[in-house]
């Protein structure tokens, strides 16, 4: 059994990797017990954002550098991310405002073009894609439609939809799509509206449910059909996870499930764990995509220690109850935390100088890798039971039938563990302030 160890300590970061015997036994006392026969949902697999301001923190990285950070996200020595989300037009992590046009009389979208995406979107998609032997699962998501097609006027502050632009809206969408295929990606799932609850002062716009539904139902779900699109997997709501549920039960009925295979959701308000098991409860044939999370400047103050152990935690948390994808925010900012069209700033797990085109990897980076570098594309979650709820753990099985068990240890003081696995036992301790991933 191999066993990787991340501490933290007086801000210098530690990775111990050492063999663990497993041997025949018992043990009553610090036990964490692996069940490989009981299984939960399919994980479809992690990524991150590829944001018009992580494209363009990317072009700011030296050609050497832009090596590194493509193989430390996507390549085999790094953190193996399969899936990317990236926005229709823009959103608070684009220059500005942009959209791929803008005339409310071109009803055939003769004038629409894709040239924002081609500056610095796609070049660092192609990097990423480049990386991969198979193609990368691509979510896309938008923030607003076009200013014409509101109530407010404008890509900002909200505004809904109007309600004779939901058919062209609906083709808008399919084009985008169309146009990404075009250019050789796979689109694997959009989600309807990012945040459609939140008045933002970036591109925003707001949908209830009963209109995410008749949007969908009545508009989005036909034009797929009518483009051809119906490969093209529909996630819900893509907003944070309080009200999970309630979204879900508002959008899905006997009409919609057919026509919709998800709901994504953010980690803004809370932990809120208990919604996705109740969720997927109710939904059990829905996959459950966490599509966006990150440490806002305005919100958080913490240090790298606890940053990184927020990611873990909502990682274990929503994997033990759910989650069926985990795709970051941003995968690359600048050093200030952008570039962001209304300064919304943010920590991403890669920051990149753009003064001389150096990097840093946060310790965030790593302690996603300690799950994202062992957890393979369609593992199974797996039951286990565990002697003490200092210790946050969950557990899944690889196809190969390799076991991954991740530990968590957020307080100040040692604990040792009696892993026990098919009549088999190995010894070891997860250290105060600290991750541990063992490979079985």
């Amino acid at each position: 059994m191999k066993l990787v160890t991340t501490s933290y300590e007086n801000n210098k970061r530690e990775t111990l990797v050492q063999e663990v015997n497993l041997e025949n036994g018992n043990a009553a006392m610090n036990v964490i017990n692996i069940y490989p026969d009981m299984e939960y949902q399919t994980f479809h697999g992690f990524g991150g954002a590829i944001t018009e301001a992580a494209g363009y923190a990317y072009s700011k990285l030296s050609d050497e550098n832009k090596k590194k950070v493509v193989e430390n996200y996507f390549g085999e020595t790094g953190n193996r991310y399969t899936m990317v989300r990236t926005h229709i037009d823009s959103c608070d992590f684009s220059l500005n405002n942009y959209t791929a046009m803008d005339d409310p009389e071109d009803r055939e979208m003769k004038s629409f073009t894709l040239e924002r995406d081609e500056q610095y979107i796609l070049p660092l998609l192609d990097a990423a894609q480049a990386k991969k032997s198979e193609p990368l699962d691509l979510m896309l998501s938008p923030w607003s439609p076009p200013a014409f097609m509101k109530t407010n006027g404008e890509r900002n502050h909200g505004g809904k939809l109007k309600p004779e632009y939901r058919e062209f809206w609906a083709e808008y969408i399919c084009r985008y799509i169309k146009e990404y295929e075009k250019k050789g990606y796979t689109v694997n799932r959009i989600t309807v509206q990012n945040e459609p609850e939140a008045v933002q002062t970036w591109d925003s716009c707001i949908f209830t449910g009963e209109e995410e539904k008749e949007f969908v139902r009545g508009f989005l779900y036909p034009a797929f059909v009518k483009n051809g699109l119906t490969n093209v997997k529909i996630n819900v709501w893509d907003h944070n996870k309080e009200i999970l549920l309630e979204r879900a039960k508002a959008v899905i009925d006997d009409v919609t499930d057919e026509m919709i295979d998800g709901i994504a959701f953010h980690w803004y308000t809370g932990d809120h764990f208990e919604a996705i098991q109740l969720t997927k409860e109710t939904f059990p044939t829905k996959e459950l995509i966490f599509s966006e999370g990150c440490v806002e400047y305005s919100r958080f103050t913490a240090s790298q220690l606890q940053n990184a152990q927020m990611y873990a935690h909502d990682i274990i948390g929503n994997m033990n109850a759910g989650m069926t994808g985990f795709i970051d925010w941003n995968i690359l900012l600048d050093e200030k935390g952008g570039p962001n069209h209304v300064g919304n700033f943010c920590d991403a797990p890669i920051m990149v100088d753009t003064n001389n085109g150096d990097f840093e990897e946060k310790l965030s980076f790593h302690y996603i890798g300690h799950f994202s570098k062992f957890i393979n594309r369609d593992a199974k979650r797996i039951a286990f039971t565990k002697y003490t709820d200092k210790l946050e753990v969950t557990a899944l099985k690889n196809s190969d039938g390799s076991i991954v068990l991740v530990a968590l240890n957020r307080n100040e003081q040692d604990y040792p563990v009696s892993l026990r696995i098919n009549g088999k036992v190995a010894n070891f301790v997860v250290p105060k302030s600290a991750i541990v991933t063992a490979l079985i």
